[in-house]
């Protein structure tokens, strides 16, 4: 297949604005799918996806179009075969890391937007990775057969934000497949054939990948320059292992194995390699070098490795599933690189892992994956993120876990990272919005309309503020209208103490916080009280206590058990039944001065939860 027939697209869009259907009609259209396999979201492969009506991975299908063999295909374009290339890419705020590694394998891109919804926060983001890879944009407005659709509004608002005319939006319906046809079109004339060169040394982008029992890690590449055929040797630059290719090929959608890729192509590489962590999203793949060819072929300029910002800690509810969870981990972290972990100990749980994330959704991905995949039965602490110390000498320190905080006498200053925060909603909605948001101490900057009826808020904020739920208030007071986003813009400074809980005098290091010092006694106060509604009662009286440098903040108390010890004595003198309530007295105090409460894992995880 020549480069000139080739085009390399993906799908970008807001959550459930219609991605995966409009990728289910063109898979249909180019007869790559068996109608008799076919199904709704085909290339939403996970339970999860299906279940929550959300792309959380990037797929990449290769689409092989005959026009002479593809009945009533009847596309007006010259009639000569094309291989379409696409990537279909998440819409979640979370999920951007995985929208711009998409990004990095296409020349092109599909701009959706849903017409009963209009342009969200995400649709904003998205469209600015695609400008700044220089893609071409295909503006498309999606569910015109909705009864709500506000088509023209929507045509209107997509024309205005890309500055093109509204006749050069394409209006469907990819449910029932009106004018998808004229996407493929579009496609094909406007999105450019790859530019890379088959006369140069092989190098190919590795965009995704997973593991294989057989084949060891499988990378999903962009190959860039020259060809690569069965059986070659191979090397990965960023990690400096050789491999040996066991197979390769396309992806139409399952693995097509050939006898070689060539430039231009999206493919895959079956490596060998049996170690996960030797593969990384990013790193270039080049022929073995020998003495002589070393260091002659550069490395593809690819994206940044992802920096997490959120940090949660992962708990095997029995401590024998320690190793399954640390495999587990490593193998979600070969199709998910922003996922990162390290081994952590905590007296109450036992061995676990701080687990870095990019939001609260991923976390909640991450960890039913791992319920489902693997059948464990997690214990998760509550979020947090990256805080920056310095010491008495001016010394930075990043830290994302309570465990880590110094000594608060030895802190000369502590920053918080902020976000730029941007919330899309009905105008009608802007008051109640903007109560929530003048909640989370933040500075409001401005508030843009892009039309009548839909204004963009625009704040910058605490992170700490947006993972608390911040997405749920939002959809919960806009009636499900608002959508948001952000991004980081760097660390401001902040007054940060680290809260302590105390149980029965003893502190429970895996409860310990990070908080701001206006807000501690609120977080203090919700904790001990929750507290007191999940933990058993003990034979003697137990103090809940939130501490800050060993000055008690907030305080709970738990009764310890009412038995009458005296109650099975009838009659006599009553200084019997005395003596034998002051004995239990005296127990009940020695107890209290020696007792240790333990807390059980399920208490732990019902705090995490509140």
């Amino acid at each position: 297949m020549s480069q000139e027939n080739i085009r390399n697209f993906s799908i970008i869009a807001h959550i459930d604005h219609g991605k995966s259907t409009l990728a289910d009609r063109l898979l249909e259209l180019t007869g790559t799918i068996d109608p008799k396999k076919m199904m709704p979201q085909f290339l939403d492969s996970m339970d999860l996806e299906r279940e929550k009506g959300i792309t959380i991975k990037l797929k990449a299908i290769r689409m092989e179009i005959d026009p002479l063999k593809i009945e009533n295909l009847k596309l007006k374009i010259p009639v000569q075969n094309y291989v379409l290339n696409l990537v279909d890419t998440p819409g979640h705020v979370d999920f951007s890391y995985e929208v711009s590694r998409s990004m990095e394998a296409v020349e092109g891109a599909i701009l959706l937007v849903d017409a009963t919804q209009g342009i969200q926060a995400q649709t904003l983001a998205n469209l600015e990775l695609a400008k700044q890879q220089k893609l071409k944009i295909i503006p498309v407005i999606n569910k015109i057969d909705s009864p709500i659709a506000k088509v023209e509004e929507s045509v209107e608002e997509l024309a205005s934000l890309l500055q093109i005319l509204p006749e050069e939006v394409i209006k469907i319906s990819a449910k029932d497949g009106t004018n998808v046809k004229q996407v493929l079109e579009t496609v094909i004339k406007e999105v450019p054939p790859p530019k890379e060169s088959l006369k140069q040394d092989f190098r190919a982008l590795i965009f995704d990948s997973e593991y294989d029992s057989f084949k060891g890690v499988i990378a999903f590449v962009r190959v860039v320059d020259g060809e690569i055929s069965q059986g070659e040797k191979i090397e990965l630059m960023a990690t400096k292992t050789p491999a040996e290719v066991k197979e390769l090929g396309y992806l139409n959608p399952t693995f097509s194995a050939k006898e070689k890729i060539k430039a231009g192509d999206i493919g895959y590489i079956a490596t060998g390699i049996k170690e996960p962590g030797k593969v990384r999203a990013g790193d270039t793949i080049i022929k073995l070098q020998n003495i002589n060819t070393k260091g002659t072929v550069e490395a593809l300029p690819g994206y940044q490795e992802p920096r997490p910002m959120v940090f949660a800690s992962l708990y095997p509810e029995n401590p024998d599933d320690f190793d399954v969870l640390k495999v587990a981990l490593s193998k979600l972290k070969l199709s998910d690189p922003s996922l990162v972990f390290e081994q952590e100990m905590k007296e109450a749980l036992g061995r676990g892992f701080n687990c870095g994330f990019l939001g609260t959704l991923h976390i909640e991905i991450i960890s039913e994956r791992l319920e489902r995949e693997f059948g464990l039965t997690l214990v998760i602490s509550t979020p947090s993120v990256v805080y920056k110390v310095f010491n008495q000498r001016g010394k930075e320190i990043f830290i994302h876990s309570a465990a880590d905080w110094p000594d608060q006498s030895s802190i000369k200053a502590t920053e918080e990272p902020w976000v730029s925060l941007e919330v899309i909603a009905p105008s009608s909605h802007i008051g109640k919005l903007m109560d929530i948001l003048k909640s989370l101490k933040g500075n409001y900057l401005k508030t843009d309309y892009l039309s009548p009826e839909r204004a963009i808020i625009v704040f910058e904020t605490p992170l700490r503020g947006i993972i608390a739920n911040l997405y749920d208030k939002i959809k919960t007071v806009s009636q499900g209208y608002a959508s948001m986003n952000y991004k980081i813009i760097g660390y401001r400074p902040g007054k940060l103490v680290k809260m302590e809980i105390l149980i029965a005098g003893q502190k429970e290091e895996a409860l310990s916080k990070i908080v701001a010092e206006d807000e501690a006694y609120t977080e203090g106060k919700r904790v001990v009280e929750k507290l007191k509604d999940v933990l058993p009662p003990q034979m003697f009286t137990v103090a809940l206590q939130a501490a800050i440098g060993g000055k008690i903040i907030a305080r709970e108390t738990i009764k310890a058990y009412m038995k009458d010890v005296a109650g099975y004595l009838y009659g006599g003198d009553i200084t019997r039944k005395n003596k034998l309530r002051e004995k239990q007295k005296k127990g009940k105090k020695l107890m209290k001065s020696k007792g240790r409460v333990t807390v059980p894992t399920k208490a732990f995880l019902e705090v995490f939860r509140a």
